[in-house]
């Protein structure tokens, strides 16, 4: 995601979508300010975790959510957050 989406709390909100919907994955911080999501289960809670990080948190200013769909690669259970890359 990109906009305003570091310290709005975006990463803490996206883990807890990610574990209410029970998916795995995670979200991390970018070095150059924007988030990145990696998230993997049924596509139905997909779709609501997408709509989800197209919003983001109330103070957060979601501008572009780039997608990418590929089949499952064993992301990690629970859903966590990871060190900023």
């Amino acid at each position: 995601m990109t906009g305003l989406v570091q310290g709005v709390g975006f990463r803490a909100t996206t883990l807890s979508e990610g574990r209410r919907l029970n998916l795995a994955g995670w979200v991390r911080n970018r070095r150059n300010g924007d988030v990145e999501v990696l998230a993997e289960g049924p596509e139905s809670k997909l779709r609501l975790l997408l709509a989800y990080l197209r919003k983001g948190p109330p103070h957060a200013r979601v501008d572009n959510v780039i997608d990418n769909w590929s089949n499952g690669a064993g992301a990690p259970m629970p859903f966590q957050v990871k060190p900023t890359e």
